[in-house]
């Protein structure tokens, strides 16, 4: 009785019992190769339908995912920002402005005021600014005046870059933001959303100035009370550059607003030209100032890449063509 149970019943049983021990082995192996397919397949189909389901349950019940989005439908009116950048010859220019203009491309309503520190125009910048499809960009010229140039003391930088870009907005513009973004900073998007609703002048926090890290207006009840600075020396105005924006149709109403060519006082002189204007008349943005959203960064120094001969060796290679793209 017990070898009649044992003796298998099942014709396909009998069959794979009646194979070489190989081909056992090889068709077991089949036999478990299609049954993970199987399981794959499965798992595949299963989470089609849940993102099916899903998506139907989003369509039917109007479920929308949330986004940060500082423009809502409702802002179809944004006022033009016109952010001024100085900018020089140096080994990291290109990929400075490389990477301020990826976070400028996030911005709707920009206009990119590149000033160059030079009497030419620069090719491998205009390669730049050309390729970011869709970032509104004027190149400008403005080279220092050769008695601050070869002065023997600081050297007041980028302050013929910004007169320029200020000339501009005056020739061109009626209303709208201005904001000196120097190109080495580094900007949240929330910055540009902010300075958006400045009227007069507005002040807000600058992250890594200074040995004390921070350059910011002291606010209680966000009211303007004082300014905290690394570095006051005398100036009305002890702020960065990046800390402030300034209306167009108040820079207008200010014909003789300019930035004078005293290095350090950069900042406090432009605000003094705005003159009638007080610090405790300033919009306080960055939620009262207890946000930091630019940061002074810096990027550092770079020597002038030393010139290999290449042709000879590799007059035919990609070296050649990389050569003329560094400084």
């Amino acid at each position: 009785m017990v070898l009649l149970e044992s003796v298998p019943n099942d014709f396909e049983t009998r069959k794979l019992l009646s194979l070489p021990q190989e081909e056992i082995v090889q068709q077991k192996k089949f036999a478990d190769r299609d049954m993970k397919k199987s399981r794959k397949i499965v798992i595949l189909l299963s989470l089609c339908v849940v993102v099916m389901i899903t998506q139907i349950y989003m369509i039917t019940h109007n479920v929308k995912i949330e986004t940060v989005n500082y423009y809502t439908k409702e802002e179809t009116d944004l006022p033009e920002l016109y952010v001024i950048t100085p900018t020089f010859k140096k080994p990291e220019q290109i990929p400075e402005l490389v990477r301020l203009s990826q976070t400028l491309l996030l911005i709707p309503k920009l206009t990119w005021l590149v000033v160059e520190d030079g009497y030419e125009k620069n090719d491998r910048v205009e390669a730049v600014l050309k390729r970011k499809i869709g970032l509104n960009y004027r190149y400008l010229l403005a080279p220092m005046p050769e008695k601050y140039r070869n002065s023997s003391y600081a050297k007041p930088k980028g302050v013929s870059n910004r007169n320029k870009g200020l000339g501009w907005i005056r020739k061109y513009a009626k209303n709208g933001v201005l904001y000196f973004a120097d190109d080495d900073n580094t900007y949240d998007v929330k910055l540009f959303h902010e300075i958006r609703k400045t009227k007069t002048v507005s002040l807000f926090p600058v992250g890594l100035v200074t040995e004390l890290g921070l350059s910011s207006p002291i606010v209680e009840n966000c009211q303007f009370i004082d300014f905290y600075d690394g570095w006051i020396g005398g100036r009305k105005f002890p702020v960065d550059m990046a800390g402030f924006a300034v209306s167009v149709e108040f820079l207008l109403s200010r014909p003789n607003a300019s930035m004078p060519y005293t290095a350090g006082y950069e900042e406090d002189g432009f605000l003094r030209s705005l003159a009638p204007f007080e610090a405790k008349e300033a919009q306080i943005l960055a939620s009262c100032c207890s946000e930091i959203l630019v940061w002074h960064t810096r990027t550092v120094h770079t020597s002038p890449a030393k010139r290999n001969n290449l042709t000879t060796v590799y007059k035919n290679s990609n070296l050649p063509i990389l050569q003329e793209l560094i400084v």
